[in-house]
């Protein structure tokens, strides 16, 4: 349920309706928003169902909400949630936050040179992955924590915020400690001990769609981590697995409109792994902030030829420059920056 404020409901009451209901053995979230401050209250229905919630001091009215995504809805939070990555960079708001970097982290000098000819292009973060989920056993894993120092020292250099994939709940601590954002990936969606693990951190988080995963799945996997206390969650549209195999992933452009009807938070597309080919990360990318994603995750190498990891995908520093001077054009257009 939620608990709807009066406008000049004074901290006082708010918190008294927080002790109340935790009390009951309930779990009260507050959001403030720019207008009114609402409480999500989570916990058995038998227990909302009967606790008359209307009659505490500073109350408007109790909503209950339909959605088995609670925190994640909009019926939860109306406004758009912004999320602070650090460094001065934010998204959800105007500006089209671009992600970038190599699949995986190779060398302190490859990151570097690729960190330069993004940052100058316009990306905001530098993505990078340590640890790497790969479908064979025999291929390149990622260099682990020694991947992440490398990411961290490229990152302070430049000025950027990094962003790198977790996989197991036992690395939690050790990749929160090095990056300012965690990605949870597509074939991770719904590891629910990660999930949970993620969501007692503050970290800023990454969640991608799993490939046969729903909208309604992607957004239940983010309750998660809400539920546990993190609200710094950003969803991530990076194809799904179809009949067509023209492409890598099937890119579900439709997703980004439904969940910004459905929820409040953040939502970026992933062109480089929908498309798997470096020639259709353009036109993808541009389709992702049409539509209104908030922003974009695109693979870039110096010399895909000899990436360790996806160089298929991957574009070379002076077409994703040119594909980043187009989307700077596209944005204005739709009201938008980057």
């Amino acid at each position: 349920m939620i608990i709807v404020l009066r406008p000049d409901a004074t901290e006082e009451q708010i918190n008294h309706i927080v002790d109340k209901v935790k009390k009951l053995g309930l779990n009260p979230y507050v959001s403030k928003g720019t207008e009114r401050t609402i409480i999500g209250v989570i916990g058995p229905e038998d227990v909302l169902r009967v606790t008359p919630l209307e009659v505490f001091p500073g109350v408007e009215k109790v909503i209950p909400v339909l959605a088995p995504y609670k925190l994640v809805s909009r019926e939860f939070k109306k406004e758009n949630s912004v999320i602070d990555l650090g460094h001065g960079v934010k998204i959800g708001g105007k500006k089209v936050v671009v992600m970038a970097g190599p699949c995986a982290i190779e060398s302190e000098g490859i990151l570097r040179a690729i960190g330069l000819s993004v940052k100058k292009a316009g990306a905001l973060v530098l993505r990078g992955g340590a640890f790497k989920p790969r479908t064979s056993p025999y291929s390149f894993q990622g260099l682990g924590e020694a991947g992440l120092k490398i990411l961290k020292k490229v990152g302070a250099e430049l000025g950027l915020v990094t962003v790198s994939e977790v996989m197991d709940t036992r690395d939690v601590e050790i990749v929160t400690n090095y990056v300012d954002v965690v990605q949870i990936g597509a074939r991770n969606m719904q590891n629910f001990n990660l999930l949970k693990e993620v969501g007692l951190t503050k970290k800023p988080v990454v969640l991608k769609r799993g490939p046969a995963a729903t909208v309604k799945e992607l957004l239940m996997s983010a309750e998660y981590i809400l539920s546990g206390g993190n609200f710094n969650v950003i969803l991530c549209e990076r194809g799904i697995r179809t009949f067509e195999d023209s492409t890598r992933n099937t890119l579900d452009i439709s997703a980004v409109p439904v969940i910004k009807q459905l929820s409040h938070l953040p939502v970026i597309v992933d062109p480089s792994h929908a498309a798997g080919k470096w020639g259709l990360v353009g036109p993808l990318a541009k389709a992702g902030v049409a539509i209104g994603a908030d922003g974009l995750l695109i693979e870039v190498h110096t010399s895909p030829e000899d990436a360790l990891s996806d160089g298929a995908q991957s574009l070379i520093p002076s077409n994703f420059a040119n594909l980043m001077y187009e989307l700077k054009g596209l944005a204005k257009s739709v009201e938008r920056e980057i």
